[in-house]
């Protein structure tokens, strides 16, 4: 039984976990961008004293990343950015003149994802040669910390596989005869793991969510990265590994642990698995109580299949005799494949609410990584069931209840030890051996595509995401042309385009022309009516009937004998 102390430090860390959970706020929707003010690509008479950016959810800014930048180049913000709810409030200067500002943010989604971007608005009339800055170096993240961050989410995984595997087998399926010191050694380890990765995990996603290097970012970087429920939930996880650590000491007696010892830590367990899905995608999902439950479940049942086998070709198979493994593999095989009818339907559930529809299954980098593991968990099904024919293969004795025999003698085990010192197992034992290691080595792979996985934005948000206007300056030796084409989807667009001379000055036009083409010419060149806003600026409203490389020939007139003519392939989005 859990003795007084044990008792009262659990009761302290539920404390605990209770305060912190309260006081915390429920996460919101993977956020996006749904409108600024001013829209991007307006054209305003007078600068304006501050810019807003609405997104569909809460954010939180990450201050280092947001600027306006004027047509000089110069940073034209002033003061710090605030965030009320969805809103993004940036003060701007207003004495920084006529031309084109950049705006470039990046701030945190409720799910712990950075979300970046630009946009562009002009004051009295574009610039020839606005400022830039590429899309790339906004919402980058360092692939050191991608990778190191990776890493730890890994060895969380590996971690939770340790803990939960071998204690299982230490309550309900250990030998009697056996010493648990290799099973308690492993459930060591996989305590050390998880704590090692979670800390790592709340260090490493300052520098993630601040796009800095690996020991870039500060102090105020790492606390704006852990003030939402990334570091409630990790926090936790951390109170929840200290009691499990405490209320071991039953599952390492001869006797096993009781019926109460096992619900204490059950509980614990069922909060520590919580903790994933609350920092993450399923915490913010369309349907969170389906998505809670089911990663939650997901990762039980991870547990429970790669522990079981690691504990089966790591030491039963090795040390229990035949009658021990008659006892065991039956009823481990009926665990197995509960565990892996659970992780099945929890990782189509998954797929449904993050992906949504097919589209994005092949179209995105979430998608993609969804089928990769599929694929993959496919194959180890198919090794399992192999594994599990072996394990249902008819008896050549008949079954012993676990610990049921006594223990070898020593002399008798040195007479029977094959070349590499250890008893020669029977050809259905070495075959489930080679079985199950091939099964640990595919999910091996599993678990790193399901890291990756975590640190991917959701194919249902990148679908949703609104479209990112298309902007390029084109140049010949008569003019500059600036195009600007909005959405740059299928359907209905805006074009708008400026007329510079080679200085960079407004340059007046007699006569616009553009058309629009597919590239692998489906279908003839479509000609785009245009209505002359100024001498230096026209705009048009292109249909693009199917998505694609499109070629966009702009024809610019300036006189009777002065006339050039650009071209600009353009992808065009559904």
């Amino acid at each position: 039984m859990i003795g007084r102390g044990s008792r009262k430090f659990s009761l302290a860390v539920l404390v605990g976990i209770a305060f912190v959970l309260l006081a915390s706020s429920p996460a919101a929707a993977h956020a996006a961008l749904s409108s600024t003010d001013p829209p991007p690509n307006a054209i305003l008479a007078s600068p304006p004293g501050a810019i807003t950016l609405t997104f569909t959810e809460g954010v939180r800014a990450v201050s280092q990343r947001i600027k306006v930048i004027g047509p000089d180049r110069s940073v034209v913000s002033s003061g710090n950015p605030t965030t009320t709810g969805s809103k993004l409030t940036i003060p701007v200067r207003t004495d920084a003149g006529k031309g084109t500002y950049l705006v470039t943010y990046r701030v945190i989604s409720a799910d712990s994802h950075p979300i970046g971007g630009s946009f562009v608005y002009h004051v009295g009339a574009p610039s020839a040669d606005p400022p830039q800055e590429g899309q790339a170096a906004i919402t980058k993240v360092d692939p050191v910390v991608a990778w190191t961050l990776g890493a730890a989410r890994y060895l969380g995984y590996v971690g939770l596989v340790l803990l939960i595997g071998p204690m299982l087998f230490l309550a309900r399926l250990w030998p009697a005869r056996l010493s648990r010191r290799v099973p308690a050694q492993l459930v060591a380890t996989g305590l050390g793991l998880l704590a090692f990765s979670t800390v790592a995990e709340m260090y490493l996603q300052g520098p993630y969510t601040a796009g800095t290097g690996l020991f870039g970012a500060d102090a105020d970087a790492v606390l704006n990265a852990l003030g939402g429920s990334y570091g409630t939930t990790h926090t936790v996880r951390l109170g929840v590994l200290a009691a499990i650590a405490v209320l071991l000491r039953p599952f390492v007696r001869p006797q096993g642990p009781s019926t109460v010892d096992l619900a204490v830590v059950s509980f614990f367990a069922v909060v520590g698995l919580g903790t994933w899905p609350l920092s993450g995608h399923a915490g913010v999902s369309p349907a969170p109580a389906v998505s809670l439950v089911a990663d939650a479940a997901h990762l039980a049942s991870m547990g429970v299949w790669l522990g079981g086998l690691v504990m089966l070709v790591g030491v039963l198979l090795r040390h229990a005799n035949a009658r021990e493994l008659n006892a065991i593999l039956p009823v481990w095989s009926n665990w197995a494949m509960m565990a892996v009818i659970v992780l099945s339907l929890t990782g189509v559930a998954q797929a449904i609410i993050e992906v949504e529809s097919f589209g994005p299954l092949f179209d995105t980098r979430y998608g993609r990584l969804v089928l990769v593991k599929a694929g993959l968990l496919a194959v180890v099904l198919l090794v399992a069931w192999y594994s599990r024919r072996l394990v249902l293969a008819p008896a050549p004795k008949a079954l012993v209840g676990v610990g049921g025999g006594p223990a070898e003698d020593p002399e008798d085990l040195d007479e029977d030890l094959d070349e590499d010192g250890e008893p020669p197992a029977d050809p259905p034992v070495r075959s489930l051996r080679r079985s199950i290691l091939a099964e640990l080595a595919i999910t091996g792979v599993v678990l790193a595509v399901a890291a990756a996985l975590v640190q991917t934005p959701p194919a249902r948000s990148v679908a949703d995401a609104p479209p990112e206007p298309y902007a390029v300056t084109l140049t010949t030796d008569l003019f500059r042309v600036r195009m600007e084409l909005d959405p740059a989807r299928e359907g209905g667009n805006s074009l708008h385009l400026y007329a510079y001379n080679p200085a960079g000055e407004p340059q007046a036009v007699v006569e616009w022309t553009v058309t629009a083409t597919p590239a692998d010419g489906s279908i003839d060149a479509l000609d785009v009516p245009l209505l002359p806003v100024t001498a230096d600026h026209a705009v048009g409203e292109p249909t693009f009937p199917t998505p694609g490389e499109w070629d966009i020939k702009i024809t610019i007139r300036l006189s009777e004998t002065d006339q050039a003519t650009v071209s600009q392939r353009v992808k065009i989005s559904e």
